[in-house]
């Protein structure tokens, strides 16, 4: 890959700023035309976009970037050239979300980056502005109780089962030798041996995996979420309603990002300081107890609740600026509200760290209580979020919303199920691990062995479901066999070959039955979970010890899930590690964990700063400037950007952006696109009917390529003449259903892929590209109104 002559760079800036009256006789006679190709989710190279391995970054850096061939990049110099074709165009963003080794350490943050869709998932509405801005404090509180139980995890790891619980057993200090100078058997009473010593050196790890997060999301927000978008005044024409896709401050939440990540830090660190303080407190508070440290206990402790009101409150009082290009930041509060809550952390050490003669640790730390009360704070905030989202469902009913408006508070739950799985798989691998006979220590608090106790019998749902689901497709494929037949008449009968594409057909649409496996697994989340509270709560004891004395088939299926459901997370725990490891080494693997993301964090952290950062910010407003310097450049420029399958949702993003005047210059061609198929029904608010509608009438054109084997892409499914003016007739995949003289070859069933090898994909942007021709006015495609 080779970098533009800085001749050509210059020219292309001149040619910018120069007035429509100064670009010259080209432009004005017909204009040059680009198309500005937009990959999609997994990534790929310049080179395989522009179908040449010689290519030039014309602009942007190594994480984002637009390519142009060697032989065009001085092609504004010849516009009689480039009348026929237009000038290719590659955007290449893969690196936003699948660039260098650290980009593994993602994989800690999945149930932040899950609750941050919830955010997004609001049902469509209209003149309910208090309801939606409970819809987004709702989400937010979850977002905060995730800090605080993943965190608590890491105390109960730490300070719990190696500090409290191991060190102050002889027998586990013994067998883990680098805790020997925590024993106090063992150190023969050394200084660091006393147990509040030991919780304060033990909470170095929860308070540094509280600053990791901190530091990965201020890195990432520096990196990703600085860009500024273009500044744009309004114009005349410009509606004022419609998605708020378009709005100026959408792709520019910093000022949001940066409150919620010092509440955030501030609740993490406080959550360590209560852990620490509370241990100390409870030995002070005995009856004959020091009276000094029991009244810097209490004073300790309102300190903490005062500090963590603030950082709730902060969490609960502001939303997202979107109507305006906010730039301002809150100085104060992101620098005050986390030191001094790290302050509370010093204090709470040294505190804790005060000699106290006769303090042995014994049992649990006092713990328990905290899960139990996040799971419950939890359990009720998706309950309350569940109606306020039916209550915005009903006041403008979406047909096609995904679990008729409640998709946010299903992925909420399972949001939190994901943050408790986490949290308890590894308390669980670290008991055992410390353990090794099970014997020497009492081990997590029960109410995460109740957790994994119902993974079992929540699997065997799920298997069911997916056992109906596979029927349900076996039938459609039966149906899609006579299908085949009738799409490829008067070919030789192939039963192989029609079988394949027939069952190929009906394997893609299982993806329309996403929203009934997430309604049921989050369902079944939230019934299994209120019933391992419950049973916690009321027995205190792991299940198969609370079954003790009923009927031998219920105490040996408590046991059987109990064994199971410990397996199945330290099963899946390794298996984390071992990907996440495995995607700090291998960029293949790292690129797999890609897809992931791109999917997942195209939306701005309005809900969780810790979720992984939002590539878009940067993205929209890259392709923003170059539509909209490109349309500006020169009267009869035309443009026609092409997305693939994510790459189309970053285009039709980056044409609300636009100004009305910008807009009507640019042709929009997508093609395996999930604009209606996924963010349609998940994000109705956003991508809505009226939305997409509101969309096609404000560019010049749009046309939409889907074939019935992609289980990704399909058709924008607008209403009335809409639909078939933007929607062309499914393609045929394979192209050929037998060997022909233009397939002599068996074609390949292509799916999502290589939509450019089949010739409706030149066929319709050449259309699209006469519509745009200023002395050619050209009529719509066939069936456009």
């Amino acid at each position: 890959m080779e970098r533009a002559p800085e001749r050509a760079a210059m020219t292309r800036a001149d040619a910018t700023t120069k007035e429509p009256a100064e670009q010259g006789t080209s432009d004005a006679s017909g204009g040059a035309a680009l198309e500005l190709l937009v990959h999609g989710v997994g990534g790929t190279t310049p080179q395989e976009m522009l179908d040449d391995p010689r290519t030039v970054r014309i602009t942007g850096d190594d994480t984002a970037a637009v390519f142009r061939r060697a032989d065009d990049v001085d092609a504004e110099d010849r516009p009689d050239d480039q009348r026929e074709q237009p000038v290719p165009e590659a955007y290449v963003w893969c690196n936003l979300t699948s660039g260098n080794s650290a980009r593994a350490l993602w994989l800690l943050l999945l149930p932040f980056m899950v609750v941050n869709l919830a955010h997004w998932m609001r049902p469509t509405t209209r003149d309910r502005t208090r309801t939606v801005r409970l819809y987004g404090l709702l989400v937010r509180l979850a977002a905060l109780t995730l800090t605080v139980l993943l965190v608590a995890a890491a105390c109960e790891v730490a300070l719990d089962l190696a500090a409290w619980q191991c060190a102050g057993t002889r027998a586990c200090a013994e067998r883990h030798s680098w805790l020997g100078f925590l024993s106090p058997t063992v150190s023969d009473g050394g200084w660091w041996s006393d147990p509040g010593r030991r919780l304060a050196l033990a909470a170095v790890v929860p308070a540094g995996l509280t600053g990791l997060l901190w530091y990965l999301s201020r890195r990432t927000w520096s990196a990703y979420e600085s860009e500024q978008p273009m500044t744009r005044e309004a114009e005349p024409d410009e509606e004022s309603g419609g998605t708020s896709l378009g709005r100026p401050g959408f792709w520019y939440g910093r000022r949001l990002v940066a409150r919620l990540r010092a509440a955030h830090t501030a609740a993490g660190l406080l959550t360590v300081a209560a852990a620490v303080a509370s241990a100390a407190a409870r030995f002070d508070r005995r009856p004959g107890g020091p009276a000094v440290l029991d009244t810097l206990g209490w004073a300790l402790d309102a300190a903490i609740v005062a500090c963590a009101a603030a950082a709730v409150w902060v969490v609960c009082r502001r939303g997202r600026s979107e109507n305006r290009l906010d730039r301002e930041l809150d100085e104060h509060l992101v620098r005050r509200l986390p030191l001094a809550a790290l302050v509370l952390l010093a204090l709470a050490l040294v505190y804790a760290g005060w000699d106290r003669p006769g303090w042995t640790s014994t049992g649990r730390l006092p713990g328990d209580p905290t899960f139990g009360a996040i799971a419950f704070f939890q359990g009720l905030l998706v309950i309350v979020l569940a109606v306020v989202a039916h209550v915005l469902h009903r006041t403008r009913p979406d047909p096609r919303a995904a679990m008729r408006g409640l998709g946010g508070p299903a992925v909420a739950m399972l949001a939190c199920a994901l943050g408790g799985v986490m949290s308890g798989g590894v308390a669980q691998r670290v008991a055992d691990w410390l353990d090794g006979t099970g014997a020497s220590i009492v081990g997590p608090p029960v109410l995460l062995t109740w957790q994994a106790s119902v993974i079992p019998p929540l699997l065997v749902l799920l298997l069911l479901l997916c056992g109906g689901l596979g029927r349900r497709a076996w039938r459609l494929r039966r149906t899609e066999l006579g299908n085949v037949e009738v799409d490829y008449v008067g070919e030789p009968r192939d039963t192989a070959r029609t079988r394949r594409i027939a069952t190929t057909r009906a394997m893609a649409t299982l993806t329309d039955r996403a929203p009934l496996v997430v309604a049921v697994t989050s369902t079944a989340t939230l019934l299994l979970g209120a019933g391992a509270l419950v049973g916690a709560l009321t027995t205190d004891k792991t299940p198969s010890e609370a079954a003790g004395g009923t009927y031998a088939f219920v105490h040996g299926a408590a046991e059987t899930a109990q064994a199971l459901g410990s397996w199945l997370i330290g099963f899946g725990f390794i298996l984390f590690v071992t990907w996440g490891r495995r995607a700090y080494k291998d960029a293949s693997a790292r690129r797999t964990i890609g897809i992931l993301w791109d999917v997942g964090t195209f939306w701005p952290r309005a809900a969780h700063p810790f979720a992984p950062p939002c590539y878009a910010e940067r993205a929209v407003p890259d392709l923003t400037w170059r539509m909209a310097t490109w349309t500006r450049a020169g009267e009869g420029r035309r443009l026609v950007i092409s997305g693939h399958s994510q790459g189309s949702v970053l285009a039709a993003a980056a044409a609300w952006q636009l100004t009305p005047g910008d807009r009507k210059r640019v042709a929009l061609l997508t093609y395996g696109s999930p604009l209606e198929r996924l963010y349609g029904r998940w994000f109705p608010a956003h991508f809505g009917q009226d939305a997409l509608t509101q969309l096609h009438d404000e560019v010049d054109c749009w046309r939409n390529l889907y074939r019935p084997t992609d289980p990704i892409g399909g058709p924008v499914r607008l209403p009335g003449d809409c639909g078939p003016a933007v929607d062309r007739e499914a393609l045929k995949d394979p192209l050929a259903y037998g060997r022909t003289p233009e397939h002599p070859l068996p074609a390949p069933i292509l799916g999502h892929g290589d939509y450019q090898a089949d010739p409706a994909f030149a066929e319709e942007r050449k259309l699209l590209l006469a519509r745009l021709r200023p002395e050619l006015p050209a009529q719509r495609p066939q069936g456009e109104g």
